[in-house]
């Protein structure tokens, strides 16, 4: 089925007032809009990146959020994953996330998914997607989903974050590339790692940035380039990165 007709693209009132400011960017306007409206975006993981993440694309009114999560808040995560208040503490993360973003913007349609990402479930889960986020705390699934991306040809923005560090990059299938060819091994996981909120929701606006700029086709998305940023020394470097021919996934 047509997008815009599964998910409804006529901008109401109340949207060309909502969104007044942001339609007013160079390139944006009303069909820009209608684009994120009738737009499907799954964002796998409602941690320190996916809760900001998740904040800003209902904000902007992309049509349709899958939020993909399948573990419960604990007191632990509560500096840095916003959507998660005291009294979620041992709720699935991905319900508590979408009910709080339904009287955000009720134009959004937040769907739920309690299910870990694994090789025989990912394409199910990010078919259709306008765009993946990957809002992943560990390697062996972000694995999984480039390969999913790739192979159906959907973008994914992919961020991760250490401490006060995180790098940013936006895989377009075959405009450039992929995970597996900027890290053609998976670094050791770290299970407990330093964090303070502000280092992921920084890199969660910029995925949004950059999954914004992938819809409503506006600016340069960070395809073969990775932006790293250092909080100690606030200083930024980007990197251009090119497709391997001996990756296993997109070469």
């Amino acid at each position: 089925m047509d997008a815009q007709k599964k998910y409804g693209s006529g901008l109401s009132n109340s949207d060309l007032e909502r969104y007044d400011r942001q339609m007013m960017i160079p390139g944006w306007g009303r069909e820009g809009q209608r684009k994120l409206k009738s737009s499907k975006v799954v964002v796998a993981g409602t941690g320190g990146l996916g809760s900001p993440a998740l904040l800003y694309l209902a904000a902007a009114g992309v049509g349709k959020l899958v939020i993909v999560d399948k573990e419960r808040f604990e007191f632990s995560n509560l500096n840095r994953q916003v959507l998660g208040w005291e009294e979620d503490v041992g709720r699935y993360k991905a319900e508590a996330a979408s009910e709080k973003l339904r009287p955000l913007n009720s134009g959004v349609e937040a769907i739920p998914l309690i299910e870990e990402i694994n090789e025989e479930n990912v394409d199910g889960i990010i078919d259709g997607a306008s765009v993946v986020v990957d809002a992943l705390d560990n390697w062996r699934t972000r694995f999984t989903l480039n390969r999913g991306c790739v192979e159906k040809m959907i973008p994914l923005v992919h961020a991760g974050i250490f401490g006060l560090e995180g790098q940013i990059t936006t895989i377009v299938p075959r405009s450039g590339p992929c995970l597996q060819c900027i890290v053609p091994e998976p670094p050791r996981e770290i299970a407990r790692f330093p964090v303070v909120g502000a280092t992921p929701a920084f890199f969660a606006a910029l995925q949004v940035i950059e999954t914004i700029k992938l819809i409503v086709g506006i600016g340069e998305p960070l395809v073969g380039k990775l932006l790293v940023f250092d909080g100690w020394s606030t200083s930024f470097t980007v990197t251009e990165v090119a497709r391997r021919r001996n990756c296993p996934v997109c070469g």
